[in-house]
């Protein structure tokens, strides 16, 4: 079912205006005027109404705008407080306060209120005037107070959009670091095991047989890894997450590295499963995402890895003895650490160091 079409604020069309040329004109009868004044009055609150409702005007504008119906319906209904055509002076007002400010919105109640101050004094002493007066009070703060909660529903549906907006970027930026850690690395081991390959081929077949195999296992792993994230990204219903691996599971991640023909050293203090899971994962990351830049760009030199737990707090220092590359400067790996590291409360520094690489970490508990 179609929704009535409305103005920018709040009005329905054409509701307001239909109800507001009904009341003049049944007021201008009511009132004994001739028909011809109460076709003519009728006639020309529609038109004004109906242009003010479909500009969708609003604030002062429209405020003032609305004087020119408020009048047709004076002139229709002036002088009688029975007359039912002044409901239309509460539609007037309370199209102001759906439209208006507040301070514009009291500023035409009072006016109405005024109008009927007037006939109260110079016309007669009756206490339906004061019944209207009432009325159009009420009206103003009831639609005023209606105004005030539409806003607040729509600032609610913005700040809701804004934030599933940022829940999918993090999402997205979170797949990306998972994908970039998992292939990364994969592709590092890879090479690794195919450059021992090409070095054994033509003094150790057997050896190169190893390395190729090796290769061959590191690929389709990833590729299983790989293949599995996509099948939950694309599963319906909330999403997944892949089994996530753990600090514990560091030593098997350089012991891959050193089949691999990699010289990496592992000094672990403290017990790694008492981190919790999150930082467990952080530590696990940084370590690869570490081991894989050092393998990438060192030259075989020894690659140092320590990591301390105390107190459900994590150190994390990787050393690569190879001399730096002239104008290396961090890439996207050392960026995805350093957010890994930031939104556990930690920090992560990379750089040059006594003509080496250092990557170290801290984790808060």
């Amino acid at each position: 079912m179609n929704r009535p079409e409305a103005d920018g604020d709040g009005v329905p069309w054409p509701t307001a205006p239909a109800a507001l040329a009904v009341l003049t004109g049944v007021g201008a009868v009511q009132a004994g005027r001739s028909l011809p004044v109460a076709l003519g009055l009728g006639v020309a609150v529609l038109a004004t109404s109906a242009v003010l409702a479909r500009r969708r005007a609003a604030g002062w504008p429209v405020v003032v705008a609305l004087t020119v119906p408020a009048a047709g319906v004076a002139a229709a209904c002036w002088g009688d407080p029975r007359n039912l055509g002044w409901f239309g002076v509460c539609v007037v007002v309370g199209w102001a306060a759906l439209a208006a400010p507040p301070r514009p919105a009291v500023l035409a109640g009072a006016a109405t209120a005024a109008v009927f101050v007037v006939q109260l004094v110079t016309v007669s002493r009756e206490p339906g005037w004061l019944t209207w007066i009432a009325g159009t009070t009420f009206t103003v703060g009831a639609c005023a107070f209606a105004r005030r909660q539409r806003d607040l529903v729509e600032r609610l549906h913005a700040a809701h959009s804004e934030l599933a907006q940022r829940a999918r970027t993090d999402e997205r930026h979170r797949i990306a670091r998972e994908m970039h850690d998992l292939v990364g690395h994969s592709l590092t081991v890879t090479l690794l095991h195919l450059g021992s390959a090409r070095l054994a081929l033509d003094d150790d077949r057997d050896a190169a047989r190893a390395s190729l195999t090796e290769a061959e296992r590191a690929a389709r792993d990833s590729l299983d890894d790989v293949r599995a994230a996509v099948g939950l990204m694309r599963a319906a219903g909330p999403p997944a997450a892949l089994p996530a691996p753990t600090a514990t599971d560091i030593a098997a991640l350089v012991e891959r590295y050193r089949r691999a023909g990699a010289r990496v050293e592992l000094d672990v203090r403290g017990d790694l499963g008492t981190l919790s899971p999150n930082r467990s994962l952080a530590a696990y990351r940084i370590v690869q995402e570490s081991l894989t830049n050092a393998v990438r760009h060192g030259d075989g030199s020894p690659i140092g890895v320590r990591v301390d737990v105390a107190g459900g707090r994590a150190r994390i220092t990787v050393r690569n003895a190879a001399p730096a590359r002239p104008h290396r400067v961090p890439g996207t790996g050392v960026v995805a650490m350093r957010e890994r590291a930031g939104a556990l409360g930690g920090h992560l520094t990379a750089g040059p160091d006594d003509g080496g690489w250092l990557v170290e970490a801290v984790i808060p508990g």
